[in-house]
């Protein structure tokens, strides 16, 4: 337990600790249920009608629509109370999900460099390093019960370079990478190429090409699209 608070404050320690007993079921379970708990909550408080109105807003910043359009699109919509009851157990999957994959990333990264990394262990650098995302799930929970109920969820990601830094209109082509760009990042990758340093005792410029390459890949591809 003491793992959840030092890895703020000592993560060398952490992950020196966890090198020969590589554990993950702690951080992840932490990140799902705190993300699921901001997506429950947020539809469970927001106002439905808004929210209606708010999807009908984004679809037609990406192309004209009729009013009978309009209408037929709303028939098909999700309301917000219903997204309560799935967009919690997807938050749930997306975690298991992605952490499942970035595991057999670095399995595959440590192929290459001549790295044991084994799935577990690629699980456990995955959990840990993202333990920051606690903190934001966190300052989304807070900004749902202080702020309007007339807000998109996208708006409370406080940490996010839209809204912290700048506020792009939903027409806007960056506005998805400005929108999915979280200033954790940083943290996220300097704990992973913390640990993958610590573990496998490379140096910092292996750990940071191992820890960065996915999320990069990621950004520049919507960069891309942005940009064109």
């Amino acid at each position: 337990m003491s793992h959840l608070i030092n890895i703020f404050l000592e993560p060398a320690k952490v992950f020196a600790d966890l090198k020969e007993k590589p554990s993950f079921w702690l951080p992840l379970l932490l990140v799902a249920l705190l993300g699921a708990a901001s997506t429950t909550a947020y539809f469970l408080t927001v106002d439905p009608d808004w929210f209606a109105d708010h999807q009908v807003a984004q679809m037609q910043a990406q192309r004209d629509m009729s009013a009978a359009e309009i209408e037929q699109a709303k028939q098909f919509m999700p309301g917000a109370r219903a997204s309560a009851y799935f967009g919690g157990p997807m938050v749930l999957l997306f975690v298991g999900i992605m952490f499942s994959v970035m595991a057999l990333y670095f399995l595959l990264a440590g192929k290459v460099t001549g790295n044991q990394v084994g799935f577990r262990r690629g699980l456990s650098l995955t959990a840990w390093s993202s333990m920051p995302m606690v903190l934001g799930n966190l300052v989304v929970l807070g900004a749902i019960f202080t702020s309007s109920n007339q807000v998109s969820f996208e708006s409370l990601q406080l940490l996010n370079v839209d809204p912290l830094l700048v506020q792009l209109p939903l027409d806007h082509d960056w506005l998805m990478l400005a929108r999915s760009f979280s200033l954790l990042n940083f943290w996220v990758w300097f704990l992973a190429a913390l640990g993958w340093k610590t573990w496998f005792r490379t140096g910092w410029g292996q750990a940071v090409t191992v820890a960065v390459l996915p999320s990069l890949v990621i950004y520049g591809v919507m960069a891309l699209f942005a940009a064109l």
